[in-house]
């Protein structure tokens, strides 16, 4: 998979529309959570986005230290649901973490992982600091790789 990384600006319209469409696809409808995805953050992060096929599948979008939280931080990781089986879960955070050290120079990121995703993150070397948190109604833990 072609991993891409963009600016909110740098991004063309397919390109946008392709990732809201995802973004809503797997938190809105699949999680059926109802929440305020577009949140004027995108203008803030960098886009990483994964093609198969010229078709974006993987998707985050990561902050420089303090802009999310006092470390650099990944948010809203997602892969569509037909394209998780093939692992692209973990080439996404491999490749986004890559991104943070190559565009922000650091390497403590802070993520605000759904609960059910400890043992993936777990596996990228993030720990969980502090309790179980709701967030849209559903439990997450806050997770730091050093």
């Amino acid at each position: 998979m072609d991993f891409i990384i963009k600016t909110f600006s740098e991004l063309n319209t397919t390109e946008l529309y392709n990732i809201l469409q995802l973004r809503s696809e797997v938190f809105v409808v699949e999680q059926d959570c109802a929440y305020q995805d577009v949140d004027f953050k995108d203008q803030k992060a960098l886009h990483v986005f994964g093609l198969k096929e010229d078709k974006i599948i993987a998707y985050t979008r990561i902050f420089k230290p303090g802009v999310y939280f006092k470390n650099a931080s990944i948010g809203r990781v997602v892969v569509a649901a037909n394209e998780r089986k093939y692992g692209f879960g973990h080439d996404l955070i491999k490749a986004s973490i890559k991104a943070i050290k190559t565009h922000f120079k650091v390497d403590e990121i802070t993520i605000s992982a759904q609960k059910y995703l400890k043992k993936f993150y777990e596996i990228h070397q993030f720990i969980q600091v502090g309790e179980e948190y709701l967030e849209d109604g559903i439990p997450h833990i806050r997770m730091d790789r050093e």
